[in-house]
């Protein structure tokens, strides 16, 4: 496989890290040869979060080039859009709708705008959209804290990834703590039978 580039994009505390830790790891796991970003942005709650994981043999540095995501999970739908320049018509965008109003929103007086105008948006760049709830699904899984773990079961519900669901799940299982195992593992089914059920690209 030449290349396969993810960009995962949102806000401190949100677990974009652990899950492009867990992307590197089962790439690892599966033999493949994978570069994953330092954080770029602010790591510290609120702010935001841009990191990027690149599988494939022609991968020699970290750094994805604009135009050239294969994925852009977005955990957070303005941290979405603001990366949109890696996107092109190829691109497969997976957007949680929970949104987290950045701070300058309040200070500037505006509005957060409607996930209806953050779609049209993404589709000025591509039609492969999806959006999901993973805050509703990581309470459903028992903890609001693993909307990382749901993103990345939609993410492999997609079919597009280049790793074993199974190296995957291996990987979340060795970078969460043992007593959490089975709410992670139960986060990661319903996203991946969500994107499984209503997939649009």
């Amino acid at each position: 496989m030449k290349e396969f580039n993810i960009v995962l994009a949102g806000v401190g505390g949100q677990g974009t890290l652990l899950a492009a830790e867990a992307l590197g790891t089962a790439a690892v796991k599966d033999g493949l040869n994978v570069r994953v970003s330092e954080i770029h942005g602010m790591a510290q709650r609120g702010g935001a979060v841009v990191t990027t994981v690149r599988i494939g043999d022609t991968v020699h540095a970290s750094t994805v080039f604009e135009g050239r995501a294969d994925v852009l999970l977005g955990f957070e739908p303005i941290e979405t859009v603001r990366n949109l320049k890696y996107c092109s018509e190829k691109t497969l965008v997976i957007m949680n709708t929970e949104k987290i109003p950045p701070t300058e929103l309040a200070s500037k007086n505006l509005k957060y705008p409607s996930i209806e105008k953050i779609a049209r948006d993404i589709g000025l760049f591509t039609k492969k959209i999806a959006q999901i709830d993973a805050a509703e699904l990581a309470r459903k899984a028992g903890n609001s804290l693993t909307q990382n773990v749901v993103l990345l079961g939609a993410l492999a519900g997609t079919g597009i990834l280049p790793l074993k669901k199974q190296s995957l799940i291996k990987a979340i299982g060795e970078l969460v703590p043992a007593k959490y195992a089975e709410i992670n593992l139960k986060a990661f089914e319903l996203g991946r039978h969500s994107m499984e059920k209503g997939k649009e690209a």
